[in-house]
């Protein structure tokens, strides 16, 4: 068997957004709040990883790699997981006019929001990219947002999407991830 190289993989998680600090469910078109754009600027990403450097389409990624003075590929698998009815609005609000709906979300959040999309059909789509990629021998990096972090842990380690809800990624945090056979998880670290 030839011996090959690790790929090696960097997600890292987009800058915070008002809806991540206030507790909310973001819309696509949801910009950085300020600090998130000056702590993105001082955010540095090892150049072997800028050749390879993926994003996702959401407003908050495209401004993390703008802020990073980078530049990156867009791909839909990286997109952030489809809200639904409730994308762009507070938990707040949406206790007030949907009290029911939000408890049973609460209660079991890998399902989807009304019209939204569910966490394992992110799951399947961030689980193809990866397969895609698993082979490149090559660093990749990829922005994108924290939901679709865990399922790339739950389609990578093989497991509960429920138990990867006890991950905290936070804004700006990077999961590494190499494949040499199969993925393994390198480290989880927060933006300092």
């Amino acid at each position: 068997m030839e011996d090959r190289l690790a790929t090696s993989l960097i997600l890292l998680c987009a800058g915070g957004t008002q809806s991540s600090r206030t507790g909310g469910f973001p819309s696509p078109d949801e910009a950085l709040d300020k600090s998130a754009r000056r702590d993105a600027a001082n955010c540095r990403l090892d150049a072997r990883f800028h050749a390879n450097l993926f994003v996702s389409s959401a407003r908050s990624a495209l401004e993390t790699v703008d802020a990073m003075n980078l530049r990156g590929r867009r791909e839909p698998a990286l997109a952030d997981v489809d809200h639904g009815s409730w994308a762009g609005r507070s938990f707040e609000a949406v206790l007030a006019e949907m009290p029911d709906d939000l408890m049973r979300w609460l209660a079991n959040p890998v399902d989807s929001a009304p019209g939204g999309e569910p966490m394992d059909a992110v799951t399947l789509r961030i689980g193809r990219w990866l397969d895609r990629i698993a082979c490149l021998d090559q660093p990749i990096c990829a922005i994108t947002h924290a939901t679709v972090i865990r399922a790339a842990l739950a389609h990578t380690l093989d497991l509960p999407l429920r138990s990867t809800l006890a991950i905290d990624i936070a804004p700006l945090s990077r999961t590494r991830l190499s494949f040499n056979r199969a993925w393994r998880l390198q480290s989880l670290t927060p933006f300092d």
